[in-house]
């Protein structure tokens, strides 16, 4: 028996249509109008694991938040973020992570420019 943790690379969340037609929680989606600078609340599903760090090799901790359709089907990156805080918590039986995440840059999605390679901004 062991422990199910999933590894994120990423913060993937739902788009706000699925909050907005009752199918989920405003954290569990992407902010309608993201901001740099600003940090918001993030709910996922399941005992996640985030990269938290200050080093400059991986970009001091920075990674894509992407929009998800579910079954691992994600947008290009919609910003670069940083994790602030992740904690795991039991609610009606089910294990749940949440947490904050601040925004460095939101990127233009019409823009071909890469930013990520792997984990490393660039």
């Amino acid at each position: 028996m062991g422990i199910k943790v999933e590894f994120n690379p990423d913060l993937a969340l739902r788009n706000i249509s699925e909050y907005k037609n009752g199918k989920r929680k405003i954290e569990e989606c992407v902010p309608e109008k993201m901001e740099a600078g600003q940090v918001y609340d993030f709910l996922k599903s399941g005992q996640r694991l985030f990269y938290l760090s200050d080093s400059e090799f991986w970009g001091k901790g920075q990674l894509p938040l992407c929009e998800t359709s579910g079954d691992e089907k994600l947008s290009r990156p919609l910003a670069s973020v940083k994790i602030l805080e992740a904690t795991h918590f039991l609610e009606g039986g089910e294990v749940w992570t949440r947490g904050k995440y601040k925004v460095i840059e939101v990127f233009d999605t019409d823009d071909e420019k890469i930013h990520f390679e792997a984990l490393k901004r660039i």
